[in-house]
């Protein structure tokens, strides 16, 4: 193993150890739901992305249609663009060459550790460490289906907390920052159960409202502080 190698598998076992019990989550719902083998391997093996997959299987399992389902994860998942736009800038010809490949394995952990490592990126280093990622999804995704069925099903349906555990992990160091997003997430709370109430959109699109109006409020106020710092 190259030195180059040993790095990237040093950078990405921590990812592996954040990915697994997630991924054991994901799986155990699944199971739960009466999703086949396959279909939740497929699930983890060809979308790969993490919250994204929870929030497809609840909307999958409430009965909202396919484009309801790809739609919502389209936007829910619209800032890779922007973390694979920036990563092609610093990978230069290399990017060019495997660009897809290596925007599939783009996740908010993977992004995170390519973005603060100096220098130039290497194949060897990018791959490697997206490998770490992708294998302790997909391995974990297996272990849960299969652990799953060794559980009483009331635990197995009661792993649908995971998915708002999850959020509320990536969400609460966010909301201790700054007061705008607070307010952002409870305008969403409060807009969600408004159009939930009236019933007058199709099951799983109330979600859809949601990201595009407080995404488009968070735009702004996020226009507004950077505006501010420029000022100064």
């Amino acid at each position: 193993m190259t030195e180059m190698a040993r790095k990237a598998v040093k950078a990405g076992i921590p990812i592996f150890i954040g990915y697994f019990p997630a991924a054991v989550a994901f799986g155990i719902l699944a199971k739960g739901y009466d999703v086949s083998l396959l279909e939740t391997f497929l699930f983890s093996a060809v979308v790969f992305a993490g919250a994204s997959q929870f929030i497809a299987l609840n909307l999958l399992v409430s009965g909202v249609g396919y484009m309801g389902i790809i739609l919502t994860t389209l936007l829910v998942n619209f800032r890779h663009f922007l973390m694979s736009a920036y990563l092609s800038r610093r990978m230069g010809a290399l990017a060019g060459k495997y660009k897809f490949l290596m925007a599939f394995g783009v996740t908010d952990e993977v992004f995170s550790v390519l973005s603060f490592t100096p220098g130039s990126l290497s194949k060897t280093f990018v791959f490697v460490l997206q490998v770490s990622a992708y294998t302790g999804w997909v391995s974990g995704t297996l272990a849960g289906y299969i652990l799953g069925g060794f559980l009483p099903q009331v635990l197995t349906q009661s792993m649908g907390i995971a998915l708002y555990s999850l959020l509320l992990a990536v969400l609460l160091p966010e909301l201790k920052k700054s007061c705008r997003i607070l307010l952002l997430t409870i305008s969403s709370g409060i807009l969600n159960t408004v159009l939930v109430k009236m019933a007058i959109l199709p099951d799983g699109w109330t979600i859809i409202v949601c990201i595009v109006v407080i995404a488009l409020a968070g735009a702004f106020f996020i226009e507004d502080e950077l505006g501010d710092s420029v000022d100064g």
